[in-house]
This record gives C-alpha cells, structure tokens and sequence, in this order.
C-alpha cells in the first residue's frame, strides 16, 4: 500500500498536516496536491478543528513542485497550483512549522500562512526564473506584501537563498527558534490560539486580508463594521 504523501492528525482543536514525500524532500506532486488539498477541506469543515498547523516530514518543508514529474510529463503536477493556493484560502488560523528548506511552490504555499515559526535550519528561496518558468501560485501578489517590493523583486530575479535569521529579519518569518524546539514552539502558540472564540479569530483573519488587499480607508471601514456587528450580536464575519 502506497504511504500517504499528507498525514493528517487532530489533537486539542489543532489540526496538523505533514507533507510526507521526506525521501523527494516534500516535493509536490500530483499525488501529494490531491492529498493536501483533501488535508484542507476536511479541517476546514471540521468544527472541532479551531486551527491549522502545516509542516514537512524529514529534513525539508518542501522542495516545491516536482520537477522529475514536470520534466517526464511536460506540464505541472496535476493540481499542484491549486493546492498551494487553497493554502492562501483557509478561513481558520494558520500556521506553519518551517523545518528546512522551503524552495519556490513552497514559499507560495507558506506564503499563504497567517504565522511562520522557522527552524534554525530552514532556508528560503524563489528559483521559479533560475528555472525559466513563471510562478503561478501567488508569488508576486504576497512575496511583496511579506517583504516589500524591492526585495521581494530581487529575491525573484536572482534566486537568492535566505536564511532563517535573514528571512526573520525581512519579516518573511515570525521567529526563528531552534530546531529541536520548532514544534512545541509552534504547537504551545496554536494551543493558545484555539483557545480563542473561533468566530473571533476567523473575523480576525479576514479582517487583516482585507487590510492588506484593500485601502487604509476601507481596511478600517471594515474593521468598525465588524465590531458593531459583534456588539449588536451578529456574526463578527464580514458578508461576501
């Protein structure tokens, strides 16, 4: 029987998803797209699931998408793109444990994330022109919005490798602790986080997207009509 490419566990309102391909270093393929996005669709629909931890078997987070499969097919892995933005798409709080290296489609997948805690042997970079391809999974619409223009061009254009503490620096990353202690650091934040009233922090979450989507004007016209949805006891969620 083939091992699962994504292992799913639910603990204490956490939900954690573990790219599991440790022997290609978590690239994404077609089998480990359909897998994660399999992964999100059930912790988003789960109510017991208040948040979402992502992370990577082995030694890597992810080497992206699979290039072996993209040179023996001619085209990217099948659903690969989709998977990687239905990360970016999550309602609930996100959260990533960055235990290695975390190379082009994964940078657009962590990207995603609401939090990013980095081992101390984590590394990141964007090879999507060192390659000759375009990115397709939202690098140029967040890499800017994480880093700022400038350097987030430069980190396209040449393929440069960050470090953690470099990447931590330009704000890529929340912190950077070390390695043997990545996951309770990150599990002890999303223990706190499920604490949370979920209706809160879903609020939260879109609040902050439209924030950074949108103009301050309407960043704080959203902001007030959620909370005087909240007082009168609405739904905190805006409508869509």
């Amino acid at each position: 029987m083939a091992e699962n490419t994504v292992l799913y566990e639910v603990s204490d309102g956490i939900a954690v998803l573990t790219l599991n391909r440790p022997e290609a270093r978590n690239a994404i393929n077609s089998a480990l797209a359909r897998e994660l996005m399999n992964a999100l669709d059930a912790a988003e629909s789960d109510d017991a699931v208040r948040v979402i931890v992502l992370t990577g078997a082995g030694q890597s987070f992810s080497g992206g998408v699979d290039l072996k499969e993209f040179k023996a097919t001619g085209r990217a892995p099948v659903g690969a793109s989709e998977a990687i933005l239905a990360v970016g798409e999550l309602s609930k709080p996100a959260l990533g444990a960055i235990n290695g290296p975390t190379m082009t489609g994964a940078l657009e997948m962590v990207l995603g994330l609401d939090f990013l805690v980095a081992s101390e042997r984590a590394i990141f970079a964007d090879t999507h022109a060192s390659i000759g391809i375009l990115p397709g999974g939202g690098m140029s619409a967040r890499l800017p919005r994480a880093v700022g223009f400038r350097q987030a061009f430069e980190l396209s254009a040449t393929g440069a490798v960050l470090t953690a503490d470099h990447a931590r620096r330009l704000g890529l990353v929340n912190r950077v602790v070390a390695h043997d202690l990545l996951t309770d650091d990150v599990m002890a934040t999303a223990r706190l986080m499920a604490t949370r009233e979920p209706g809160i922090l879903r609020a939260l979450k879109e609040l902050y997207r439209e924030s950074a989507a949108g103009t301050l004007t309407t960043a704080i016209e959203s902001e007030i009509a959620a909370r005087d949805a909240r007082r009168a006891g609405g739904s905190p969620l805006l409508p869509h």
